[in-house]
């Protein structure tokens, strides 16, 4: 019964393969945050292992964040922001698959509108254009993390949206479907108060925060293919950038001169 989870014989110690394990869990939301985490002693008849080993595994959740353990009333899953790293252009389903979350989508509406200056500028179209307009929902193990907007040039529109936007990612239709080579884009974030609408999709109270990502995707030609507004729940996501160093064109004596 024990050794599905974890092997004596495996050459990691029985409290990585533990936490291993749970951290597994909690990011495929079988442990809901703010509600009780197994007991010490649930978790020792659930692995097979010493009451030693359990206590290193939820030391090391605890240290990195993800389990808060409270006197007298138990150990609980923590509300710790998804971090992204913005250093390749990737989609929502591959960031949530790359962290061990479940993705899913629910579609609001999908329907064909005239381009306003603000998409025709994006799309480098002319304003008044036809193109497919779609939102939806994107959740992370079942909660919403994501409200999204699209506009897409037609025909490449209208093909997307005979496709079922609920399953399938519009990044990988556009590549495996369609034979759209993507290659970069141009993103803007900053952070506002939800509207009304929004916060009714993402579950929230009107005024709560929110980062908005706006961004244009080109192909290998450097065509815009595809433009988004992404709104993110503020306190289920956090963007981490690495950046390199860009000398200044100056040095200290030029400073001193100016002194």
């Amino acid at each position: 019964m024990h050794t599905r989870y974890v092997s004596r014989d495996n050459i990691v110690p029985l409290y990585h393969q533990v936490l291993e394990i749970l951290e597994k869990e909690i990011a495929e939301g079988k442990y809901p945050v703010d509600t009780l985490f197994p007991s010490e002693t649930q978790l020792i008849h659930k692995f097979g292992v010493s009451r030693v080993t359990i206590r290193r595994a939820l030391s090391e959740l605890e240290l990195h964040g993800q389990i808060v353990r409270i006197q007298g009333q138990g150990t609980f899953i923590k509300n710790q922001p998804i971090e992204l790293e913005l250093t390749a252009l990737t989609g929502f389903v591959e960031d949530m698959l790359e962290k061990r979350y479940r993705p899913s989508a629910r579609v609001v509406t999908i329907q064909q509108v005239f381009s306003n200056k603000k998409v025709s500028e994006m799309l480098k179209i002319e304003p008044g254009t036809m193109v497919t307009y779609i939102e939806r929902i994107r959740l992370s193990n079942g909660a919403p993390l994501s409200f999204d907007t699209t506009w897409l040039p037609n025909p490449i529109g209208e093909e997307v949206a005979k496709e079922n936007l609920e399953v399938f990612p519009i990044f990988s239709l556009l590549e495996e479907k369609m034979d759209i080579q993507l290659d970069h884009a141009l993103y803007n974030l900053q952070s506002k108060p939800t509207d009304q609408v929004t916060a009714k999709y993402l579950e929230q109270t009107p005024g709560d925060s929110i980062m908005v990502v706006e961004r244009t995707v080109f192909t290998k030609k450097g065509n815009p293919v595809d433009y988004e507004i992404l709104h993110y729940r503020g306190d289920k996501i956090k963007f981490s950038l690495t950046l390199g160093r860009k000398h200044p064109a100056w040095k200290l004596g030029d400073l001193k001169s100016q002194a």
